[in-house]
């Protein structure tokens, strides 16, 4: 049987070799028939601490690594925007 694969947002990198990843996905209210987007976290294992709050990432479903976490990270797909990755603008002096 394959394991489940889920994409979701890193929304906090604090801890250490673990991250917390939200996950949304989407359904119809049975009633009222309105789209309605629900979310949950998962706490995922990060082995060489590679990903930052913001980045998009593919979890998998692995066996109980510790209390609550079990499911690791697989890959990064897209890295969230960092500021310090802009190169500086130097300003010329005009007299």
């Amino acid at each position: 049987m394959p394991r489940r694969r889920l994409v979701g947002v890193v929304v906090s990198d604090k801890m250490d070799k673990t991250v917390v990843v939200s996950v949304a996905r989407w359904l119809e209210h049975p009633v009222y028939k309105k789209h309605i987007k629900r979310s949950k976290k998962y706490h995922a294992h990060d082995e060489h601490n590679e990903c930052k709050v913001g980045d998009v990432v593919v979890i998998e479903e692995t066996r109980p690594l510790s209390r609550t976490k079990r499911w690791r990270v697989v890959e990064i797909l897209q890295r969230a925007y960092q500021a310090e990755n802009i190169p500086a603008v130097e300003e010329s002096e005009e007299a």
